[in-house]
């Protein structure tokens, strides 16, 4: 891709995210990602209904009238987006290519949390660590980011989320609030990277997927190419036997998935590439905020 059609994509991902960001996430992921607690403000006086236990005792004592500690909300969070680059990222039949809609979904998590004053990092991986670009804050940073999603060509073309989430646990010693944004093809057993993540981490996934994932048309005999090996082969797809051996394959995997989750209190939303994201997305945020 060149740099002007780079620029052209960025900006029209930008327009779009920032936008839903500012009108619809804001408030949500707000309610959904508080921060880690309460910090000390100021004092004031005393009024009638506050909680005793918030009285300042040597400012009282100095003033001879009563005063009370005044909390804020430790609003600054860091938030980490772990972007599967994986060969099977640019499969896209029946709307935009998987890396697409990864991109809209992590720029707008990445706008959501500028606008709290959140710093955003990213963690591209295959069946490696591709790149990370630490922590900070401002659309110049975010702009990087989405190039970067975009753009960037991976060395290997298979997945390990195992690793990714290694690699978080391991470089990032502060609890942060992390996004795991993958299409979920991955044959290695990564539950046990998953618990000791989400126990240091807030963790939430998000599965971007293509209904071409789970479902194979009746199209004849179809010469198809495994975007992460490379391996080809003919396949058969009028055959009712191997359209469905296929599709018990992609149920198999969702409920493995869906369990891995469930016991590791990871939160998931699941989005296809020929649907609009915002319902998916405001509903993890809401059952978060209900679960908080």
């Amino acid at each position: 891709m060149d740099a002007k059609e780079l620029l052209k994509k960025v900006r029209k991902i930008e327009i779009k995210t920032r936008g839903l960001s500012q009108n619809i996430f804001a408030g949500e992921y707000h309610s959904a990602y508080k921060g880690r607690g309460v910090i000390f403000s100021e004092v004031r006086e005393y009024v009638p209904g506050d909680d005793v236990r918030d009285i300042d005792w040597n400012v009282t004592s100095r003033y001879n009238k009563p005063f009370v500690k005044v909390y804020e909300e430790e609003r600054e969070l860091t938030v980490m987006l772990l972007v599967d680059v994986s060969g099977s990222r640019s499969f896209g039949a029946c709307g935009e290519q998987k890396m697409e809609k990864m991109a809209e979904v992590a720029a707008t998590l990445a706008f959501s949390s500028i606008q709290n004053n959140d710093k955003v990092g990213v963690i591209l991986f295959s069946d490696k660590i591709e790149k990370f670009i630490p922590p900070k804050k401002g659309r110049k940073h975010i702009l990087l980011i989405i190039r970067e999603i975009i753009n960037f060509v991976p060395e290997n073309n298979g997945t390990d989320i195992g690793a990714a989430l290694r690699f978080l646990t391991n470089a990032l010693k502060k609890r942060t609030t992390a996004f795991l944004i993958s299409d979920m093809i991955d044959d290695h057993d990564y539950q046990q990277s998953l618990m000791i993540a989400s126990r240091k981490h807030d963790m939430a996934t998000i599965q971007v997927y293509d209904r071409r994932d789970a479902e194979m048309p009746d199209v004849g005999l179809v010469k198809m190419r495994d975007l992460e090996t490379g391996q080809t082969a003919w396949i058969d797809t009028s055959s009712k036997s191997t359209r469905s051996a296929y599709a018990q394959v992609w149920y198999k995997r969702q409920q493995w998935i869906s369990s891995a989750m469930a016991r590791s209190g990871v939160d998931m939303a699941s989005i296809s590439t020929d649907e609009d994201f915002v319902k998916a997305l405001l509903g993890l945020f809401r059952r978060r905020s209900i679960a908080r």
